[in-house]
C-alpha cells in the first residue's frame, strides 16, 4: 500500500479522504492536523526538506510521522499517553487511607470526621509512612470522597410510602389534562430579627457585615402555594398556624382557578384534616388533596421555594417589626411572580423507590455490623 521513493508516498483515495477530513475537522488539535498535512505533502511527491520547512519541523520529525502513519494509520498521528510518575505511597497504605475515609475516625482521636491533614498525620503515626495531606486530598478527589461534608436523610415509616410517592410524582410528571396542581405548605415561626447595630454595607474588598446579636420582635407563619405548572406563588402570613388559618389560605389559593380540577399536594399535619376542612372539601369536589408520605416533606415542591425565600430574603434581613418582615415577604412574592418559572421535576417514582431501597439496605447492614 505504501511506496516511499522519489515519487513520494502512495496513498489510496480512501486514505487521502481520511487525512483531508482530519485536517478540516474542528474536533482535531492543530498538532494532529499538521501531522496529517505532512503525510499528504509527502504523498504529493514533495521533498522531505520542503515538507519540513512547510510544517516547521525537523527532518526526523517528518520521518517519524510518516512512519507512524504507515504502521498505525490515523491512530499513529495521535499523541501517545506518557507513563505517569511512580507512586511513592505503598498500595497497602493507599488502601488503608481509602478504608479509613469511609469510616468514622477511631474514638481515641476525638475527631468527628476526617480532614486531609488529620488523615495524613494519623497514617504517619499508625503506619510509619510519611504521607502528605496533598496526596490524601488528591486520593479523595479521584474516588469522589468528601469527608468534610455532611448531609441528612430520613427513611419514612409510612406504610403507604410507595403508594403516596407514585401519586405525588405522577402529578408532577403527568398531571391530568386541564387540571391545576398546587404544592402547599407552611413555614412556621419566621422570626423578625433586628440587629443591635446598623449593617455595614458592602464595599470594594469588603463584605457586608452585621452584628452577631439581635433583638427578636416576634414571629409570623408563612403559608404558600406553588402552582407546579407555572411557578406562580400565592402566599399569606398568619399569626398562628391553625386549622382555621389553613382553610382560609386554601380558599385563597384555589380562588384564581375556579371552575378547574385542582390537585393539592401537602403534608400530613392535623390542621390539614380538621372537620372544617373536610366539610369544605365535600362542598368543593373539584379540589382533591394528595398527602406526601410521613416524614418526606422533600417531595413537596414548595419546600424548594421556601429554601429560596429563606436564603434570598429572610436570613440576611433586618426587621424592626413583624410588619416589616411581612412586607419583605410580600415584596419577594410579587417580585418572584413577575418572572415565575416552574421547578423541573425529573425523578420518577421508580428511581426514588430504588434509592430508598438502597438506603434501607445500607442502614440494615450498618446495624448488623454494629451489633457484632
Amino acid at each position: 500500500m505504501w511506496v516511499v521513493d522519489a515519487g513520494g508516498v502512495g496513498l489510496t483515495q480512501e486514505q487521502t479522504a481520511e487525512l483531508r477530513a482530519v485536517i478540516n475537522s474542528r474536533d482535531v488539535s492543530g498538532a494532529v492536523a499538521t501531522r496529517a498535512r505532512i503525510v499528504l505533502w509527502m504523498a504529493e511527491g514533495r521533498r522531505r526538506k520542503d515538507v519540513a520547512a512547510l510544517a516547521g519541523v525537523s527532518l526526523p520529525t517528518v520521518d517519524r510521522w510518516v512512519g507512524r502513519y504507515e504502521a498505525e494509520g490515523l491512530a499513529g498521528l495521535e499523541d501517545q499517553k506518557r507513563g505517569g510518575p511512580r507512586d511513592q505511597v505503598p498500595a497497602r497504605v493507599r488502601a488503608r487511607i481509602l478504608a479509613l475515609s469511609r469510616t468514622s475516625p477511631p474514638p481515641e482521636t476525638g475527631l468527628s470526621h476526617w480532614s486531609s491533614r488529620q488523615m495524613a498525620g494519623y497514617i504517619r503515626q499508625t503506619e510509619g509512612v510519611p504521607v502528605s495531606w496533598h496526596y490524601v486530598a488528591r486520593l479523595w478527589r479521584e474516588h469522589d470522597l468528601k469527608p468534610h461534608l455532611q448531609g441528612t436523610f430520613k427513611l419514612s415509616k409510612d406504610p403507604r410510602f410507595t403508594e403516596k410517592v407514585a401519586d405525588v410524582v405522577g402529578l408532577y410528571l403527568d398531571p391530568p389534562a386541564g387540571a391545576v396542581v398546587l404544592s402547599i405548605d407552611e413555614k412556621t415561626q419566621v422570626q423578625a430579627l433586628d440587629r443591635t447595630q446598623p449593617m455595614l454595607p458592602i464595599d470594594f474588598g469588603l463584605t457586608e457585615k452585621r452584628t452577631h446579636d439581635y433583638v427578636r420582635h416576634g414571629t409570623t407563619n408563612l403559608f404558600a402555594a406553588l402552582d407546579v405548572g407555572t411557578g406562580q406563588v400565592t402566599a399569606g402570613c398568619y399569626p398562628r398556624r391553625t386549622g382555621e388559618a389553613f382553610l382560609a389560605f386554601l380558599r385563597k389559593a384555589v380562588k384564581p382557578h375556579a371552575g378547574k380540577q385542582i390537585h393539592v399536594v401537602l403534608d400530613n399535619l392535623s390542621t390539614h384534616t380538621t372537620p372544617e376542612v373536610k366539610a369544605w372539601l365535600e362542598r368543593n369536589p373539584n379540589v382533591t388533596l394528595h398527602f406526601t408520605p410521613v416524614g418526606s416533606s422533600w417531595i413537596n415542591q414548595i419546600e424548594a421555594w421556601f429554601g429560596l425565600i429563606t436564603r434570598q430574603a429572610i436570613r440576611r434581613g433586618t426587621f424592626a417589626s413583624v410588619n416589616a418582615l411581612i412586607a419583605r415577604i410580600r415584596a419577594y412574592v410579587e417580585h418572584w411572580n413577575t418572572d415565575a418559572k416552574p421547578f423541573v421535576w425529573t425523578a420518577t417514582a421508580g428511581q426514588i423507590l430504588a434509592k430508598v431501597r438502597w438506603a434501607e439496605s445500607n442502614v440494615k447492614q450498618l446495624v448488623a455490623n454494629n451489633s457484632k
